[in-house]
């Protein structure tokens, strides 16, 4: 794991073009499988979890032209695919994705080890067993995997289910919709999720030519076809790298533009923004943020009650994104009390804090209240293996006159290339140890 070493107290200007969503990037890859005809992507970002599963595809024989440094890839998924290297990487919650292309392409995969992404609680995988199951698949437990089969043939490697989720799972919804796209007949799930990364993937599919119905709402109608084909995709703006750098541009009392094609997402952000006294605004296909003096909370006009953010699955405000604002709410005048409703283990961190000499509460599992406004010191600091608690440290590191360390700042590269390189050219001083 590497460090990140945080020189602070310098406010950050300027503009910055984030990179594509990997929550997008990751479910698009292992839609690929589903065809047999070249697929072209650009906007690709170099991250971690992207060269694993392009590995994938070079050991089981794909054609794979990778150009890291533009963001340009052509995959072609040949026949002749070598099954003995299906292995699904670990440390990636999103490989368990490319199993409905196993499926359809080889006839079986497995699951070997912990399929885990970022450390925020309990993540089982029975939903997306039970998704399988509704097309046909079968599961079987083996010595230290899951062995899973598909019912039929290439051509008809699954029969069209109907399925409600009893939680909107982004994953799990894609992994519906990978099945349904190559199902005969037509598939229907309901609370499916409808995050912005969800609408992209299931657009890119439309470009193969799958057909579904009800993007962006939470019941989508998936018809089958025949035959999927190759495709070319630009990737959107990541809004959780968007928000980021407005939040460090917040944070530093500084001004950073960020590049945001698509601001119709940010309404809800923007509010929560304003919580904490920031303002932002969306001009010309870029967004900014400003503070007038200082960070202070909003005071509600139900005078009993803290003020709190909320976040859960879109369109609530997306959890990911909560430990950017709880950075804001240590650092802000006043008190703020924050919600995840989704996971039980993301809030644990929030102790770390106390090193800065922030003043944070955790009421239980889902809920802790900062108290902002107290006077912060530099600190060395210790992350989970989550990606936006490493950037909520550096964030708070960054606002803080003298050097901090983050220990184990590596999740940051799962999500962000070039996140060192932006933060210095908007004025940082901020290096990886280590």
């Amino acid at each position: 794991m590497a460090n990140l070493i945080v020189r602070g107290g310098r406010a950050l200007n300027g503009r910055i073009t984030p990179s594509a969503n990997k929550n997008a990037v990751l479910p698009i890859l292992c839609a690929t499988l589903l065809t047999d005809e070249p697929v072209t992507l650009r906007g690709v970002p170099d991250i971690s979890d992207v060269r694993q599963i392009v590995g994938l595809f070079q050991r089981l024989g794909s054609e794979v032209e990778a150009d890291f440094a533009s963001g340009l890839l052509r995959i072609r998924h040949g026949d002749g695919l070598r099954g003995e290297a299906a292995r699904l990487p670990e440390g990636m919650r999103s490989s368990i994705m490319l199993i409905p292309g196993l499926l359809t392409r080889l006839g079986e995969a497995r699951i070997e080890g912990e399929v885990k992404g970022c450390t925020l609680g309990v993540r089982e995988i029975d939903p997306h067993i039970e998704v399988f199951e509704a097309f046909g698949a079968r599961a079987a437990p083996e010595a230290g995997a899951l062995a899973l089969s598909a019912p039929g043939s290439r051509s008809q490697a699954f029969t069209a289910a109907d399925h409600w989720l009893d939680y909107a799972s982004v994953t799990t919804t894609e992994n519906f919709v990978l099945c349904a796209a190559a199902a005969q007949g037509i598939s229907t799930l309901t609370n499916a999720a409808c995050e912005p990364h969800v609408q992209e993937f299931c657009a890119f599919l439309g470009k193969m030519g799958a057909k579904i119905e009800g993007i962006g709402a939470s019941r989508l109608t998936v018809t089958g076809v025949a035959r999927l084909k190759g495709a070319e995709h630009d990737f959107a703006e990541d809004f959780h790298e968007i928000t980021t750098f407005l939040a460090l541009g917040a944070i530093t009392g500084g001004e950073v533009a960020v590049r945001n094609a698509h601001p119709e997402q940010f309404p809800l952000i923007d509010r929560t923004f304003r919580k904490f006294g920031v303002t932002i605004r969306h001009e010309d296909g870029w967004s900014a943020s400003r503070v007038a003096g200082r960070l202070e909370i909003a005071r509600p006009f139900t005078s009993y009650i803290l003020p709190k953010v909320e976040a859960a699955p879109w369109p609530y405000l997306p959890v990911d994104l909560l430990p950017i604002f709880i950075a804001l709410g240590a650092r802000a005048e006043g008190e703020m009390m924050f919600w995840n409703k989704v996971y039980e283990g993301a809030l644990g961190w929030t102790s770390e804090l106390a090193k800065f000499g922030a003043h944070a509460l955790q009421c239980d599992p889902h809920r802790v209240v900062t108290f902002g406004g107290k006077p912060l010191a530099p600190a060395k600091v210790e992350s989970p293996y989550i990606i936006r608690v490493a950037i909520a440290f550096l964030m708070l590191a960054a606002s803080i006159e003298g050097s901090s360390t983050i220990l184990n700042a590596d999740p940051i590269r799962r999500a962000h290339p070039r996140f060192v390189e932006n933060l210095i050219a908007l004025g940082a001083e901020v290096e990886w140890a280590g």
